[in-house]
């Protein structure tokens, strides 16, 4: 894929996802895209607790803080300590990055990083409304993290890597801002199937997580490659129910499925 092919799909995803905060609407991808409707908040909430949030996750973010964007729980892989400095990537309107604030405490930090200015913007505030003095959000792409080097003990995401041009540099670039024994901690979509080539195409099922999923064999081998051990990525089968939702009657939850992805930047 070609530098101006990769600046399209970042094209597209920033105004898709750009859409989904002007309009403050929550589900799996944006308004008008085809793959599914606008939800209110009540509606991302049942979405998130069908990913693996509970009820008081949920209950404890500022009111428009959850969008019902993920495909699971990165807080339940984590294992966050207080005093931990955490970077959540595509950190939309801020939803893991208060949770995460929560677990890390006052002595802690999260900086959360986002390509769209509007979701910047929303998390901006919702970290005002909130009284998150600890949460820094952050306009950038996560090939290119605004992070210094070897300053973060913690990497999280949710359902956001997958719609990376360039996921091999999203590893290489999380590598270099982590803390030797730094570890990931993601939520994202894989391939359990190759995708047909029509469907890899689509831009709407691009920015609904379908499209640019990667296989199981093709992460571990970016991984590697970009320096990380300990590697478990693990598929989810039961995601199958709710992924069928994104696109209704494509049966994209016959080649794709959420997964837990895990790693350790080595010690020395």
């Amino acid at each position: 894929m070609t530098i101006h092919e990769h600046d399209q799909i970042r094209q597209q995803v920033r105004a898709a996802y750009g859409a989904v905060a002007r309009a403050e609407s929550s589900g799996c991808c944006a308004q008008g895209t085809g793959c599914c409707a606008p939800s209110d908040q009540d509606v991302a909430e049942l979405l998130s607790r069908g990913i693996g949030y509970s009820a008081e996750e949920t209950a404890a973010v500022p009111e428009g803080a959850n969008l019902g964007l993920g495909c699971g729980n990165p807080q339940a892989i984590a294992a966050l300590k207080p005093g931990e400095t955490v970077l959540d990537l595509g950190s939309g309107a801020g939803f893991d990055a208060f949770l995460a604030a929560r677990q890390v405490g006052a002595g802690g930090a999260v900086i959360g990083v986002d390509m769209t200015p509007d979701m910047i913007s929303k998390a901006r505030a919702n970290a005002v409304k909130g009284g998150y003095a600890n949460v820094d959000f952050r306009l950038g792409e996560i090939e290119h993290l605004p992070v210094a080097d070897a300053t973060v003990d913690a990497i999280i995401s949710n359902c956001v890597i997958n719609l990376s041009p360039d996921k091999a540099q999203v590893f290489r670039d999380a590598w270099r801002v982590l803390k030797p024994g730094g570890r990931l901690a993601i939520s994202d979509i894989v391939t359990t199937a190759p995708l047909p080539p029509a469907m890899q195409q689509e831009v709407a099922l691009h920015t609904a997580c379908v499209a640019g999923a990667a296989s199981v064999d093709a992460l571990t081998a970016m991984l590697t490659d970009a320096g990380f051990t300990d590697i478990r990525i693990a598929p989810k089968d039961a995601s199958r129910e709710y992924i069928r939702h994104w696109a209704p009657g494509r049966g994209v939850e016959d080649y794709i499925a959420s997964a837990t992805i895990e790693a350790v930047k080595p010690a020395n």
